[in-house]
C-alpha cells in the first residue's frame, strides 16, 4: 500500500484536529472525511511529536489534547462561576444513566442534579443565579450536541422556575469524557492528573512538551536562567522551524526569551492575535507606548517590565488621549477604568502580561514588544482637519 504523505490537505486537517473539541461526522461530514482519508499520516505526527491520541469513530472524530499548563483560556468561556462546572459535571453523570434517543423534561435534570450538586449549600431552583447557571450549562450540553432540544426554550427557564423543555440524549453524550489510566477519583489534583499524563509519554517527553506549548500557547518564555524547555527550542531551533512549517502554516520565531508561532497569513480555522476584537487593536496601540515606555525603564533579564497600577492606568489615560478617537463607540465613551480592566484581562490572556499575586505589580512580558500598531498618517490629517472645521483645538 502507498505510504501516505503529509500533504497540505493533511495539513488543513491538523488544523481542524487542533480548534475543534471533536469533529462530528453527522454535523461536518466534509471535515470528518477529509481527517478521515489523512487518517494514518495525522495519527503518526501527533503521536511523535505531541504524544497525543487520535480517536477516530464512526460517529467522530477527536484528538485528545492535554496541555502543559493549564490556562484560563482553556476552559469553557461562556461559563462565569465555578458553579457552572459543578452542575455541567453533575448535567453529564445525569445524562450517562439515560438511554441514547431518550427523552426527558427540564424538571427531571433539575431534579438530579439537585440531588447529586456537592458542598453543604447545594441548589436552590428558586435562586435567578442558580438558574442562568443552569441555562448556561444546557447551552454548553446544545453546543457540543449531548442532548438535542425537542420542544420548549431553556432561557425561559432563568425568568420561571416552572418553565419546561423537552430534551433529547444523543450518541454523542458516551463519548464527551476521556479516559484516564486510572480511576479519576484515585486522582485528588489536577496535578496528578497532568503527571499520569506524562507517564504514558516518557519517551520524548521534553519533545512532547515543547510541541504542545509552542502550539497551544500564545508564547513560550524562558521561566529561568537553565530553563530545560527553552534551552531545547534554543538548540532545536532549526529542527523544530523546518518540520513546524512543513506541517502547519506558522513559522518559528526565536528571541532570547522568548519563541513563537506566528502565521504569515490568516487561516480562519486557527484563533489567532488580532483578531476581529475591538480590544485587540487597543492592545496594539497599549503596545506602541509601552515601547516608548521601556526606552526609560529597562527591562530586566527576561524581558519583563514592573508598573504599578497607578503607572498603567496613566498609560491608559494616554492611550485614549492619543489614540481614543478612532475606537469603536462603546470604548470611546467608556471611562478609563472600563478600558484599563478590559486591556489587562486580554493582555493576561494572550500572555502579553501577568499580574503579581504577592505585590499587585502588573508585570509587562516581552510579547507586548512583539506587536504596534497606529493609525495610518491619512488619519490624523483627516483628524486635524475635521477640528479645524468644528472649530476645535
Amino acid at each position: 500500500m502507498e505510504r501516505q504523505i503529509f500533504d497540505e490537505k493533511a495539513e488543513e486537517a491538523l488544523g481542524l484536529l487542533f480548534e475543534n473539541f471533536w469533529i462530528l461526522r453527522e454535523h461536518d461530514p466534509e471535515s470528518y472525511q477529509l481527517v478521515r482519508e489523512r487518517e494514518k499520516v495525522l495519527n503518526r505526527y501527533v503521536e511523535e511529536k505531541f504524544g497525543f491520541r487520535l480517536i477516530v469513530h464512526r460517529f467522530f472524530i477527536k484528538m485528545e489534547k492535554t496541555p502543559v499548563e493549564p490556562k484560563a483560556w482553556m476552559g469553557i468561556q461562556s461559563f462565569q462561576k465555578p458553579m457552572d462546572y459543578a452542575i455541567f459535571c453533575c448535567a453529564l453523570a445525569f445524562l450517562e444513566e439515560k438511554a441514547v434517543e431518550e427523552q426527558f423534561l427540564l424538571s427531571n435534570i433539575c431534579e438530579d442534579i439537585h440531588d447529586l450538586y456537592p458542598g453543604e449549600l447545594g441548589i436552590d431552583w428558586t435562586n435567578y443565579e442558580h438558574r442562568k447557571s443552569l441555562v448556561r450549562v444546557i447551552n454548553v450540553l446544545s453546543e457540543f450536541h449531548l442532548m438535542e432540544t425537542i420542544d420548549g426554550e431553556t432561557g425561559r427557564f432563568a425568568m420561571d422556575e416552572d418553565q419546561e423543555v423537552l430534551y433529547e440524549v444523543t450518541v454523542y453524550s458516551r463519548y464527551f469524557m476521556r479516559s484516564y489510566p486510572k480511576d479519576l477519583f484515585q486522582y485528588k489534583t489536577i496535578s496528578d492528573i497532568l503527571e499520569a499524563e506524562w507517564e504514558q509519554n516518557r519517551e520524548g517527553e521534553r519533545r512532547k512538551r515543547v510541541y504542545r506549548q509552542l502550539m497551544f500557547s500564545p508564547v513560550v518564555y524562558r521561566k529561568s536562567q537553565n530553563d530545560p524547555d527553552f534551552y531545547y527550542i534554543r538548540n532545536m531551533h532549526r529542527r523544530l522551524r523546518d518540520d513546524l512549517e512543513s506541517h502547519t502554516p506558522f513559522k518559528l520565531e526565536m528571541f532570547k526569551n522568548a519563541a513563537l508561532l506566528t502565521a504569515p497569513e490568516r487561516k480562519n480555522v486557527f484563533s489567532l492575535f488580532p483578531s476581529q476584537k475591538a480590544i485587540h487593536d487597543i492592545i496594539m496601540q497599549m503596545a506602541c507606548l509601552l515601547r516608548e515606555y521601556s526606552r526609560e525603564h529597562q527591562p530586566d533579564d527576561f524581558g519583563e517590565i514592573r508598573l504599578t497600577s497607578g503607572e498603567f492606568g496613566e498609560i491608559v489615560s494616554n492611550l485614549k488621549k492619543q489614540f481614543g478617537s478612532g475606537w469603536s463607540k462603546s470604548y470611546r465613551t467608556a471611562p478609563e477604568k472600563t478600558v484599563g480592566k478590559d486591556l489587562l484581562e486580554a493582555m493576561e490572556d494572550w500572555e502579553m502580561l501577568h499580574i503579581e499575586a504577592d505585590t499587585g505589580m502588573i508585570v509587562i512580558r516581552p510579547l507586548s514588544g512583539r506587536v504596534t500598531g497606529d493609525y495610518p498618517k491619512d488619519y490624523y490629517k483627516k483628524l486635524e482637519e475635521a477640528r479645524a472645521n468644528d472649530g476645535s483645538e
